[in-house]
């Protein structure tokens, strides 16, 4: 199936609900959950909804979480879902299981781009980039990455989770389309493998051990990883390489926290 990327319009998800309430960055803030942690005046996930709501390529916005309890903290937001705006649901045991979720309730032909809530440099022409991209391409799953070096140029010294290819180093962005109704097969497979984010060897593994050993010695490179995973799952996988930074941030951490705080400060300033 091929979209036009000009026409065809995309159902955004936001995952919004915690892997635990005891985590460091929740206890840091004053907020009831990470997705409602206050940056500069605006909850966190306000922040990426604005930017959706902005977009050219998302028309309609589904937020799996946060709990109906800390959606009614914030006006704004609550008046969205209230007037169905924002199409709300209770986040599920797992961003994971809540994406599934959130899919299966969605019309089959509905295009989606996934996304979550501690996305807060997330920008419309972030969105815009990676949509339009996305629905280019006769792909079923599209991966969101940005070069590793152009993060660290943004950022120096930013702890990442890299994936290091033959053809380059790049970063996670927290952003996935599934254009087609063959490519949510790929959201079971995640139900698999989130619990491993973290550990790209062990990602890599479930492709084989040929694979690792390549990986290793840094002769894998990301379009034989993913032809490898296309084939693996029975679907067509393709990455969108971002050349924003900030597209890679989130926030999983106090200081990640401190560094998006300090960036939004500095643009702020900037544009006085």
């Amino acid at each position: 199936m091929h979209l036009d990327p000009q026409q065809h319009q995309m159902t955004a998800i936001v995952l919004a609900g915690d892997r635990t309430k005891a985590d460091s960055l929740i206890n840091h803030s004053e907020a009831g959950c990470k997705a409602m942690i206050d940056i500069d005046g605006l909850p966190m996930v306000r922040r990426v909804l604005n930017s959706l709501r902005a977009s050219h390529v998302v028309n309609k916005i589904c937020l799996a979480g946060p709990e109906a309890s800390e959606v009614a903290t914030d006006e704004p937001l609550a008046k969205w879902v209230k007037d169905g705006e924002i199409l709300w649901r209770e986040p599920e045991s797992s961003p994971s299981t809540s994406a599934f979720h959130v899919m299966e309730s969605l019309d089959p032909e509905e295009a989606v781009l996934l996304t979550t809530a501690d996305h807060p440099l997330l920008t419309p022409e972030i969105v815009d980039a990676f949509g339009r991209q996305s629905l280019a391409d006769d792909v079923d799953v599209v991966v969101g990455l940005a070069p590793h070096a152009l993060v660290l140029e943004a950022y120096p010294g930013i702890k990442k989770t890299v994936l290091r290819f033959s053809d380059g180093e790049f970063c996670g962005c927290n952003l996935f389309a599934f254009i087609t109704p063959e490519g949510r097969r790929a959201a079971r497979f995640w139900r698999k493998i989130e619990q491993q984010r973290k550990k790209p060897l062990v990602v890599i593994g479930l492709l084989g051990w040929g694979a690792i050993i390549r990986y290793r010695l840094g002769l894998l490179s990301l379009e034989e990883a993913l032809a490898k995973l296309s084939k693996r799952l029975g679907l067509r996988i393709r990455p969108v390489i971002l050349p924003y930074a900030n597209a890679a941030i989130d926030v999983d951490s106090i200081s990640d926290l401190i560094l998006v705080k300090g960036s939004i400060a500095k643009a702020a300033a900037e544009d006085a």
